[in-house]
Parts: C-alpha cells; structure tokens; sequence
C-alpha cells in the first residue's frame, strides 16, 4: 500500500486536500508531445502511488489535459479523488481551422481561446469542463490568468467582469454544493498582492512566487494570506523545471530559459544539498510545505517514472542541518518557514 499524505483544511471550508497532488499542465504538451498511452500511464503511475488530488485547466493544451485527465479518471471511484479545474478561458472553432496553431503549446488540441471571466463566460467555462473531463462533478474552481501580463490593455475591464459579475457565478455554484471551494491561480507576486484580494477566496494556487528560489512575497501576499485565512496550493514548486532538472544550459525557470542569475542560485543550493546529501527535488518539494498557509502542491509529470521519483522526494527525510545552511549562506530568506 502506497504510504498516505497528510490533509490540510483548505481555508475554511470543509474541504480537506492531501499535501501532495498531480498537476496535468503537461499532458497539454507544453515542452513536448506525450503520446496517449504515455499520459495514461502517468495518470495510472499517479492513482498508484495514492496521489488523489489532480488539477488542471482548459488552457492546458487548449482542452487536451483536461480529455486525458478525464479519461484516465472517470473510472476511478469518483468519492475517492479530488479535481480542480480553472475558469476564464472559453475555448471556441478556430476563424480558420485549416491553418490554425497554437502560439503556446507545442502540441494540444486545435482550438482558439478567448478570455471571460463574466458570470455566463464562468458558467458556460465551468459546463465545458464537465463535457471534456466525462465528470459531473468538479470539487474546486480556479480563476486563472487574471493578470496582468496575460490580459495586457484589458486587464482593467476584466477585473470588472470578474468583481461585478463573475464571482456572483462561482459564489452560487459554492452554495449550491456543485463546487466546494473558489480559488484563484497566480503567476506573479503583484497579482498575487493586488489581484487576488478583489474577491474572496478559499485558495489561491500560487505558480511561481513562492519556492525554494524566491520567497520574495513571504512578508507580503504570503504573509497576507495567513491573516485572511486564505489557503495556498503550490502550483509549480519546480518553478517550471530548474528545481528538478537541475542547473544547466537547458534549465527552464518560469517557463523559458533560467536566466544566469538563477542558475548561479541554483548552483548555491545544489552545493548544499550535495554537502547534505539530500536531493534537489526533494528540498523544493519539502520546503514549500513548510509554510502555514500552503495545504498542498501539485508538481507537474509526464512519464510514469517521473510520478513515482516525485513522491518519493515527498517523503524523504532531510536533515535540518541542511535549511540552516541554506539560510546562513543567504540562499534562503532567513524569516522563511522550514520543516
């Protein structure tokens, strides 16, 4: 029997959420084309390994991840899992299908995408999910990508749409029961500052701002979080590849090349961890958990192989001698929470 993760109370809600979970942005092949029966088997590898706690999106290969997902779920004993899904994104007939490619995923499914965060534009976000994934049920909702860099001159509008009108709509499906819990997906330290405090929240799935490279939001939005009683999902704590591939020409940070800034810090870290003996997984995993208001985190796999190494960095035991280390040789914010 795979050995159980410890559940944390998402917000306060009833929810509960086990602190490991499966994040299927990559079966929308962002890096690389994953066949069906390589996503099948990851998802299967996941279910395995006692991983009950899956996200994903329309964006995500503009509907793929959310198919393959579906698929390799709607077997399973629906009382036994959780899924999260994200709303803002409709997904429509390309203008021309003839020649249409995605600008972002380098394979998916050939459709365009437009952004709606109105009460209908969430309603008909919330319908399409269910139609993809095969499920009637989806236990959590996530706006997503209402920032900034996304929504460029439009950002001001569609905050409206969300504060006036959209959030009446996730509002209602929470009281109806269809949901349990609102969150917000956040990419950037501002928005996680500025944006996610427009609405109320149970949640918000925090992307890059916080892992064991940056913790620049610790005294700020993380801190902020705390005193709201809003909970945090850690939705890359890779930060998009670096954490697990290692420093490295190819190394990926915030989802294009790691600049030298961060491979030199990253090279801080891997020193450390050698001296310590302890996996570079395993310590962006671990350390991100630390934290009060984060319940869970949801690394990203595409191969079985790659499920199984990540749970086992979940567990493995880390000396406290290393994050001293971390913190002393500044590589850390020496305020940061560690286990």
């Amino acid at each position: 029997m795979p050995k159980e993760f410890e559940r944390r109370r998402v917000g306060q809600t009833a929810m509960t959420v086990p602190t490991f979970g499966y994040g299927a942005a990559h079966l929308g092949e962002l890096y690389s084309l994953v066949t069906e029966a390589d996503a099948s088997a990851t998802i299967d590898a996941a279910w395995d390994a006692g991983v009950r706690l899956f996200d994903t999106a329309p964006w995500y290969g503009l509907g793929l991840s959310e198919h393959r997902l579906g698929y390799g779920l709607r077997h399973r004993p629906r009382n036994e899992y959780q899924l999260i899904t994200k709303v803002g994104r409709i997904l429509e007939r390309p203008f021309d299908p003839a020649t249409f490619k995605s600008e972002m995923w380098l394979g998916g499914l050939p459709f365009q995408h437009r952004y709606d965060y109105s009460y209908d534009g969430i309603m008909r976000s919330y319908e399409q999910s269910m139609m993809r994934l095969g499920l009637n049920t989806i236990d959590a909702l996530v706006i997503h990508d209402l920032d900034a860099a996304y929504q460029g001159p439009d950002f001001g509008y569609r905050k409206k749409d969300l504060v006036y009108s959209g959030i009446k709509a996730l509002e209602e499906l929470k009281r109806r029961g269809e949901i349990k819990a609102i969150g917000m997906g956040i990419n950037t330290t501002e928005a996680l500052e500025t944006v996610a405090p427009l609405v109320d929240l149970d949640f918000v799935l925090v992307a890059m701002p916080y892992t064991l490279i940056d913790q620049g939001c610790l005294h700020t939005g993380m801190a902020e979080c705390v005193k709201r009683k809003v909970s945090v999902i850690i939705g890359s704590p890779f930060a998009s590849g670096i954490l697990v591939t290692g420093s490295g020409g190819s190394a990926n940070y915030n989802y294009s090349k790691a600049p030298e800034a961060v491979q030199a810090k990253v090279r801080g870290i891997e020193a450390v961890c050698k001296a310590h003996g302890v996996a570079l997984p395993a310590a962006a995993l671990q350390f991100v958990l630390a934290h009060p208001a984060v319940v869970s985190e949801i690394p990203g796999a595409v191969k079985p192989s790659e499920v199984t190494e990540n749970v086992a960095s979940h567990h493995a035991p880390i000396p406290a001698g290393f994050w001293s280390d971390l913190k002393a040789e500044g590589l850390i914010d020496k305020d940061a929470p560690t286990p």
